[in-house]
């Protein structure tokens, strides 16, 4: 297989800090790898200077073959001024532009300039191009085309971003964490679409489904060195703990043999021979050794919450609109003790606005929310919060403790809590501005568990968040002595975390599903299938239409006339149903693939039936 990238001795730091060095590994083509690393070790850097973004302080990167790349940003940088329609077809290559000409061209009445374009679409052979440049754009669910960029949403500017870079089909792809801002239906469209094809990717991403069904080989980035794990995620987690567990077998070989030169260097005398000043040196070399110790369950503390009495939460036939946009109708539920709930739906179904009603931040236009006395709330918002960036790390801490309770009635200091949350004793007294946006949601999520909540509500926790503080989050839920109220579109954080959903199914309506959400996931499909099919069967055929025949035309040409007609109408109609099929959103991915297709098959079929209608017609 041909090598498309290689990167040799890269390295890069920032003041001080190091964030990686003398790195190098190679990328085939067609290889789908995913980079892991902590937060604030260096990942975006790292693709950004792939991607010629950004510069590196040492070694090379080399992309053969003249391949193309394109660079999925974590925040995209596109064309404010430009609309949707403009920015996601603003690439250079011709089939593009054509494409791009063809569809202005449509919306007009000029039918020389329509047949113009029609022939530069054949010449190019662009309708199966186009075809699934639709499937994209229908699937990513982008806005109004005509809509400025400057109006859309983060959300809307990211999936915008990425159609962008789907449409080119570069032979390299760079993608820092795509998944962020798409529902858990894009998510499963997006996870399709790259598995079955055959693409060059490199990207970055905290969402472990995804990584593990994408993904055939992994970088993990630890201690500014990398480590190559050629397999997928559960490959990499069996030989990560491999890995670290011989790595503190020498670690504890080395304490042993410290312990023994310790007790040397303090008999030593002040005179030092050749001979005594090599063992020194070995000495130092042993200590350095014995204190890289890797802990494989490093963060393991339950913190003390709030006593939580008989009353929870209850909200009685409460209803929000938003103008004429319904989030809720009538939704009636009390909470129970401990219980754990994931809220899933499709993006501006009405979650946040959910939660904000929860927590008393807005009040409901209908109906009533009463919350028990010795309810505590911990809110981590997706908007996270502005910290003061002069602030040093402990200090954002301490404002707000001191000291920790734990549940077993322990307490820890604050600085010893930063350090449980990979946050280590060097970082604490640097200020804020040094942290990486990783860093900072995580310390936003220590704030937030410092309160000692009972009733902890997060929305989107996930984003932004390295996969080693989602496993210490993962951990500290399921032991928390509380209830939990959580939105989120990790499907692994889900099934790790809560007993039952809420289903926001749009118009304000909410489900209420018993189990996590692989088990909804069967359900839900299996139910859609079924769907599926009533609908097929109890669709109505259509007659064909006749028409009178002419004079003019030959036996042969009048029946071929008439067949014409009948085929016309079929393919008209089977267009139809194919691409309402394509714009419902819920085909499983290899018949929205197939459909595509055969979409594309079916406008040339028409095309060239029509003009061959014509054609005959004009011997009227």
């Amino acid at each position: 297989m041909a090598t498309l990238l290689q990167v040799e001795k890269l390295a890069r730091s920032y003041g001080e800090k190091i964030l990686f060095e003398d790195i190098s590994f190679v990328i085939n083509q067609y290889q789908k790898i995913a980079l892991i690393a902590r937060n604030g070790a260096g990942k975006t850097s790292l693709l950004s200077i792939i991607a010629g973004n950004e510069p590196s302080d040492e070694g090379t990167v080399t992309l053969f073959n003249q391949a193309s790349m394109q660079y999925l940003r974590q925040e995209p940088e596109l064309s404010l001024h430009n609309t949707v329609f403009e920015e996601v077809y603003s690439a250079s290559n011709e089939i593009q532009k054509t494409i791009l000409n063809y569809e202005r061209v449509i919306q007009g009445q000029d039918k020389k300039e329509i047949q113009h374009a029609m022939e530069q679409m054949d010449a190019i052979q662009g309708w199966e191009y186009e075809t699934r440049i639709k499937q994209i754009l229908t699937q990513l669910k982008l806005p109004d085309l005509e809509q400025p960029v400057s109006e859309l949403s983060g959300g809307q500017r990211k999936r915008v971003a990425l159609a962008k870079i789907l449409i080119t089909e570069p032979d390299f792809l760079i993608l820092d964490e795509p998944t962020n801002h798409l529902d858990v239906e894009m998510i499963e469209w997006l996870e399709e679409y790259i598995s079955q094809r055959n693409l060059t990717i490199f990207m970055v991403t905290h969402d472990r489904y995804f990584l593990d069904r994408v993904c055939d080989e992994i970088l993990e980035m630890e201690n500014a060195a990398v480590y190559r794990y050629k397999g997928n995620y559960s490959y990499f987690l069996e030989k990560q703990a491999e890995r670290i567990g011989n790595q503190n077998k020498e670690t504890e070989k080395a304490r042993n043999l410290l312990r023994k030169e310790q007790e040397w260097m303090s008999r030593m005398p002040k005179a030092r021979t050749t001979k005594s000043k090599a063992r020194i040196d070995s000495y130092y070399e042993i200590k350095e050794r014995s204190e890289n110790t890797v802990h494989e369950s490093r963060f393991n503390i339950h913190i003390a919450g709030t006593r939580m009495g008989k009353k929870i939460l209850e909200l009685n036939d409460v209803s929000f609109n938003w103008n004429d946009l319904k989030m809720l109708q009538g939704f009636t539920y009390t909470f129970k003790r401990f219980e754990k709930i994931g809220i899933i739906g499709r993006n501006g179904s009405g979650k946040s606005t959910f939660l904000d009603i929860v927590t008393g931040k807005l009040k409901p236009q209908k109906g009533s929310v009463q919350t028990g006395e010795t309810i505590s709330f911990g809110y981590y918002k997706q908007e996270g919060i502005n910290f003061n960036n002069d602030t040093k790390v402990i200090d954002v801490v301490r404002e707000i403790a001191e000291v920790v309770k734990l549940g077993n009635g322990d307490t820890i200091s604050a600085a010893a809590f930063l350090n449980y949350f990979m946050f280590p004793y060097s970082s604490h007294h640097q200020p804020v501005y040094k942290l990486s946006g990783g860093e900072k949601r995580r310390l936003y999520l220590v704030t937030v568990l410092m309160n000692s909540p009972n009733f902890l509500i997060l929305d989107e926790p996930t984003n932004d968040l390295d996969i080693l503080t989602l496993n210490v989050l993962e951990e500290y839920l399921a032991s928390f002595n509380g209830c939990v109220l959580v939105v989120t579109h990790d499907r692994y954080f889900l099934d790790k975390i809560v007993d039952h959903l809420f289903v926001f199914e749009g118009d304000g309506l909410i489900k209420d599903f018993p189990g996590n959400y692989t088990i909804y996931k069967d359900y839900h499909d299996r139910k859609v299938k079924e769907e599926s099919s009533k609908n097929r069967a109890l669709q109505p055929k259509k007659e064909k239409p006749k028409q009178a025949l002419s004079p003019k035309l030959s036996f042969r040409e009048q029946r071929e006339l008439e067949d014409l007609e009948g085929e016309i109408a079929l393919l008209e109609s089977r267009r139809t149903a194919v691409e309402a099929a394509l714009h419902s959103g819920i085909l499983p991915a290899e018949e929205l693939i197939s459909m595509s297709e055969e979409f594309g098959v079916i406008l040339k079929e028409i095309e060239v039936k029509t003009d061959r209608w014509i054609g005959l017609s004009e011997k009227f």
